[in-house]
């Protein structure tokens, strides 16, 4: 089950609009469109459910992943969906077109975070394993990257705006800034417990983690 919140009339406070009963027992993760239409959720029976936002009505479900859906995202024009799985997969679904083509990429350990880079085609891909693998989704491009400074799953990723930058979080309680698409590991940071997840304000000026200690930490990025 989801919840839809509001904050029109609330002095800025969001309010419940209406809920969405998700057909999985279990939601992993949500992208909305860039036109604030359509809601994505990444379910725990591997498909991706569909929402019309207004309506709060499922339009269809994606089927791929044979294990749970467990991260997302979109590119910054609206056209594609990116999903990674427990089935060791990312899959990506052309929203263009009426049956979703679907790509799919196969990696040798489950998928707990993924990421669309704003300005190239990369896609940073963090893993059970420990490993972030970077690749090009321009079939000309052949370069890939690994990465590894996390000594655990990497449970969250996020690109900055202007996509030369990526932040990592980990079970290993670590928060790590790496460069598009090398790799150089620009910042580490070590905090008190597991780091669930982060975000990225839309300047790039500052960095937002959640950890297991039940604490947001605060970063503020100089250049």
């Amino acid at each position: 089950r989801e919840a839809v919140v509001s904050t029109q009339s609330t002095g800025g406070k969001p309010r419940l609009k209406g809920e969405i009963k998700s057909p999985a027992p279990a939601c992993y993760a949500v992208a909305i469109s860039p036109d604030n239409k359509t809601c994505f959720s990444c379910c725990s029976d591997g498909n991706i459910a569909v929402w019309d936002l207004h309506n709060k009505e499922l339009i269809k479900q994606f089927q791929g992943h044979t294990d749970g859906a467990s991260c997302t995202d979109i590119s910054t024009d609206g056209t594609k969906l990116w999903t990674g799985g427990l089935d060791n997969t990312v899959r990506a679904w052309d929203l263009r077109d009426t049956s979703n083509k679907l790509e799919t990429f196969e990696f040798t350990s489950q998928i707990f975070s993924l990421g669309y880079c704003p300005k190239d085609d990369w896609v940073a891909v963090g893993m059970e394993s420990c490993y972030i693998e970077l690749f090009n989704v321009n079939k000309s491009i052949t370069e890939k990257y690994q990465l590894q400074k996390h000594e655990s799953s990497v449970l969250s990723l996020k690109f900055s705006s202007d996509g030369n930058w990526f932040v990592t979080t980990g079970k290993d309680n670590q928060m790590n800034i790496w460069t598009t698409p090398h790799g150089y590991n620009a910042y580490q940071s070590q905090e008190a417990a597991s780091v669930l997840g982060c975000d990225i304000s839309e300047d790039d000026r500052f960095i937002i983690t959640g950890s297991g200690d039940k604490k947001a930490t605060l970063y503020e990025v100089v250049y």
